[in-house]
C-alpha cells in the first residue's frame, strides 16, 4: 500500500467525513519537552476515526454486493462507523457486538440504522459470529481492520496531519488490530519517511509485541482493560504486514497511564476521549522528556465513552495521579477521636470528601471503630505526606 492509495481514499471521503482539528497542548508540551499537538478524531462523525475506513470499504462495493447487505463486528466504534456509512450509501447493515458493549455505543449504532446482535465477551468472539453470518446469509463482511480499503481510509488521517502540522516529528497512535497505525505508516513511508510512528497498545491486550517477535499474527489472551476499543486478540494480516515491513515501533501502557492520559486530556485539553482514544497520550506520559522528536502528535482516536465508565476512569486517573486517597483508619471509640483524625488530615492540607464509620468489622476490638475516608490530595508527593502525617500522629492507617 502506498500514499497514492490513501489519497484515492481521501478523494472518496471528501465532503463525507470531518476534517478534524488539531489542538496544541501546553500541559503535554511541558511534560514532553517538545511541542505536542493533539489530532482530535474524537470529534469525527460517529465519534471516532472508524468511519473513514468503513465508508471507503462500503463505497467500493459493487451494486450486487450492496444488495446483499453487510455484516460487521465491533466493540462500538467500527459498529458506529459501519452503521453511519451504510445509512449514507443505502446499504442494509447487521452488526455483532460483545454482550458487555457500552450502552451508548449500542444505542448509537442502532440510531444510525443498523441491526445489532450481541454475542460473546470480546471483539474476536463477535467477529467469529459475523463470519458465520456472512457465510450463511451472503452478506459482505466488513472487517474492522483487516482489509486494504479499511487501512487506506484510516490512513487519510496522516494526510491531514502532514498538512496541519507540516514539521511533525513523531505520531503516537492507539493500536488494536492495526488498521489505523498501518494506514498512517503507509502514508509516511512515502510522503515523510523521517517521521517516527509509534503504536501504543494497552498492556493487558497487547497482541503486536509477540506477533512481531514471531514474524506473523499471533493470538494472545486478553485481560480486562478499560481500553475496550483496542482490545484485539490477534492482529490483522493486512495491517500486520505493513507494520512489520515499515518497522513501526510498538509500546504498551498500563491501565494507570491510560486513565491518567484520559484525565489530563479532559481536564487540561477540555476534550472528551475514551480510554482507547487516550492511548497515544498514555504513551507520551510513559516516555522520558525529550525521548520523542517534536512536534509530537498523539491521535485521539475516539471519544465514545459510557458516562458510568467515565466516572470510574476519572476516579482511577485521580488515584493514579496522586490526587485521590482512600484510607481505612482505626481509632478509639471515644469522644474527640474522630475530631483528632479530621484535624490531622486538615493540618496536612488534604480535603475529606466522604467519611464512613464501621463498628462491625471482625478485626476490631470492642473499643475501636473503623473509619473509611475518601480524601482529595494535590499530588503523589502530597498523598504520601498525608499518610506519613497520620502515622506520625499515632493513627493505624491502611491505604486502599
Amino acid at each position: 500500500m502506498s500514499a497514492d492509495d490513501v489519497r484515492e481514499a481521501a478523494n472518496l471521503l471528501d465532503g463525507v467525513i470531518t476534517r478534524t482539528p488539531v489542538v496544541e497542548s501546553r500541559a503535554l508540551s511541558q511534560l514532553a519537552g517538545a511541542r505536542v499537538v493533539l489530532k482530535c478524531e474524537n470529534l469525527q462523525r460517529a465519534g471516532s476515526f472508524k468511519v473513514r475506513g468503513a465508508y471507503t470499504r462500503l463505497s467500493r462495493l459493487t451494486s450486487e454486493e450492496r444488495e446483499r447487505g453487510v455484516v460487521a463486528a465491533s466493540a462500538g466504534n467500527h459498529a458506529q462507523g459501519v452503521a453511519l456509512a451504510a445509512g449514507m450509501l443505502g446499504i442494509d447493515a447487521l452488526v455483532f457486538m460483545p454482550v458487555d458493549a457500552p450502552l451508548p455505543k449500542l444505542s448509537a449504532t442502532r440510531g444510525y440504522g443498523a441491526e445489532v446482535r450481541q454475542v460473546g465477551s470480546s471483539v474476536d468472539e463477535a467477529l467469529s459470529a459475523a463470519r458465520v453470518e456472512a457465510a450463511r446469509s451472503g452478506r459482505i463482511l466488513i472487517h474492522p481492520f483487516d482489509h486494504a480499503d479499511i487501512v487506506a481510509g484510516q490512513g487519510t488521517i496522516a494526510l491531514e496531519i502532514l498538512e496541519q502540522v507540516p514539521d511533525v516529528g513523531t505520531i503516537l497512535v492507539p493500536l488494536g488490530g492495526g488498521g489505523l497505525v498501518a494506514g498512517i505508516a503507509a502514508v509516511l513511508a512515502d510522503a515523510a519517511p523521517h517521521v517516527r510512528v509509534v503504536g501504543v497498545q494497552a498492556a493487558q491486550a497487547a497482541a503486536y509485541p509477540g506477533s512481531l517477535d514471531a514474524g506473523r499474527p499471533t493470538a494472545v489472551g486478553l485481560s480486562p482493560t478499560m481500553a475496550d476499543g483496542i482490545a484485539i486478540g490477534t492482529p490483522g494480516q493486512v495491517p500486520f504486514g505493513i507494520v512489520a515491513e515499515r518497522g513501526v515501533e510498538v509500546r504498551t501502557v498500563s491501565e494507570d497511564l491510560l486513565s491518567r492520559g484520559l484525565l489530563l486530556v479532559l481536564e487540561r485539553g477540555k476534550l472528551m476521549v475514551e480510554p482507547a482514544g487516550a492511548a497515544g497520550v498514555a504513551g507520551l506520559l510513559a516516555a522520558a522528556p525529550g525521548e520523542f522528536a517534536g512536534p509530537i502528535v498523539p491521535v485521539l482516536s475516539g471519544g465514545n465513552i459510557d458516562p458510568l465508565v467515565l466516572l470510574r476512569v476519572v476516579q482511577h486517573g485521580l488515584v493514579a495521579a496522586g490526587r485521590y486517597l482512600q484510607l481505612r483508619v482505626r481509632v478509639q471509640d471515644r469522644p474527640g477521636a474522630l475530631a483528632a483524625l479530621v484535624d490531622t488530615i486538615a493540618a496536612a492540607g488534604a480535603n475529606i470528601v466522604q467519611v464512613e464509620h464501621s463498628r462491625t468489622d471482625v478485626s476490631l476490638s470492642v473499643s475501636e471503630v473503623l473509619v473509611n475516608l475518601q480524601v482529595e490530595t494535590k499530588s503523589a508527593e502530597h498523598r504520601t505526606s498525608v499518610v506519613e502525617r497520620l502515622r506520625q500522629d499515632g493513627f493505624a492507617v491502611d491505604v486502599t
